[in-house]
């Protein structure tokens, strides 16, 4: 009997906790029009009320900003575009509760297109399985992958000259690189680490471990943070001093989310980076995630010739580099023989 009454009284315990009072028995937020919109939209939303409650007020918000009503509707103004919560907060007599619902805010506006004109063409060492690329001052820096052939070399761009070069543990498959202040930071693929050097001798001076994100893609920095793409939707933000992924964008287009960006460059706010085994490239908006153009880069790959490393499946275009004294970009791809100086136009 005293069994019994034990779990009559739990079970009463937890309809008063999260039984009756479960926000999702209480209310469901309406949207109008599904869950998939633009940044910006005006979307009609309503409450509904499922036990006719007497309702104080609610507050919708994304990602801790409040949302006015205006007219039912709301406005998603976000910062940063991609999968998000609506959080409706609900006060009726003296309790409040909260309600999720998950909607995707896609970019306002359709990538333009561009297109591209060489400048200048120079050699590239075809047995290079080029994984990264960045300038500091005239010297060109370049990261290499594939197990037991990975290395992190400085190149005269000229000449296709090895200035320096260091070979990576046999084990990792290295991946994209950057440069802030006096050190290069390079990923690797699946190890789950990266490493950091001297910028000047190439010694190897830290390592670092990743959080939360898959895989070691491309990376890029605005001059305060990290940039890194690990082969899903999000691009994450490093503290280059901890190495701590902080926070992250998610790569949209005004039609849906996007989960092919490699490898990175940044340019005046824009994140450029070659679309996953394509001939393209995309301009995203390092803030909001929203790719604003797409770059058409096909013909290039017909203007190099197939070596001995070559490999139709994965001899693609990557590589992306700004020379920013001369103002252009130059592109390569995984054992190219060649390195091309570009300017990108719009189409």
């Amino acid at each position: 009997m005293f069994k019994i009454l034990h779990f009559s009284i739990i079970f009463l315990f937890f309809l008063a906790c999260g039984g009756e009072k479960d926000p999702a028995k209480l209310f469901s937020i309406q949207l109008e029009g599904g869950n998939k919109f633009q940044q910006g939209q005006s979307v009609a939303v309503t409450l509904k009320n499922k036990k006719d409650l007497a309702i104080d007020r609610v507050e919708y918000s994304i990602d801790g900003k409040v949302l006015p009503v205006k007219d039912g509707k709301i406005t998603l103004d976000v910062k940063k575009l991609g999968n998000k919560e609506l959080v409706a907060t609900v006060a009726y007599g003296q309790e409040s509760v909260s309600l999720f619902k998950k909607i995707k805010v896609l970019a306002k506006d359709t990538p333009e297109i561009y297109t591209y004109e060489i400048m200048n063409t120079y050699p590239h060492d075809p047995a290079a399985y080029t994984q990264g690329l960045e300038f500091r001052g005239d010297t060109l820096y370049e990261s290499t992958g594939k197990r037991g052939r990975s290395t992190l070399r400085k190149l005269d761009y000229k000449t296709g000259e090895i200035l320096q070069k260091v070979d990576m543990d046999k084990s990792v498959f290295g991946e994209g690189i950057t440069i802030l202040g006096d050190k290069v930071y390079q990923l690797t693929w699946q190890s789950g680490i990266g490493y950091v050097y001297d910028a000047r001798s190439l010694e190897k001076i830290d390592t670092f471990n990743y959080g939360q994100s898959k895989e070691g893609w491309g990376l890029c920095n605005d001059g305060a943070r990290l940039y890194k793409s690990d082969g899903t939707e999000k691009i994450w933000l490093l503290n280059p001093e901890t190495l701590v992924e902080e926070d992250f964008i998610e790569i949209v287009t005004n039609k849906s989310i996007f989960n092919k960006a490699n490898e990175l460059e940044y340019v005046d706010g824009k994140i450029y980076s070659n679309v996953y085994q394509k001939e393209s490239m995309m301009i995203i908006d390092a803030e909001s995630g929203a790719i604003e153009g797409v770059i058409n880069f096909g013909g290039l790959k017909s203007k190099v010739a197939r070596g001995a490393e070559w490999d139709d499946l994965n001899s693609v275009l990557n590589g992306v580099a700004y020379h920013k004294e001369r103002g252009t970009f130059f592109v390569t791809g995984k054992n190219w023989n060649k390195l091309f100086e570009v300017k990108i136009l719009k189409k």
